[in-house]
């Protein structure tokens, strides 16, 4: 498992890169779906 640490003053987060790669690629495939759907209505 990969992860980073953040440490902001007395807070300290740790961060899932493999969660966060995840989210990136459906927001990525969210979008893609959005813009065929506006070229079909487009047609």
């Amino acid at each position: 498992m990969s992860s980073r640490i953040i440490i902001d003053g007395n807070a300290i987060y740790e961060v899932d890169e493999e969660c966060l790669r995840k989210k990136k690629e459906k927001e990525q495939e969210e979008a893609h779906e959005k813009q065929q759907e506006k070229h079909k209505n487009k047609t």
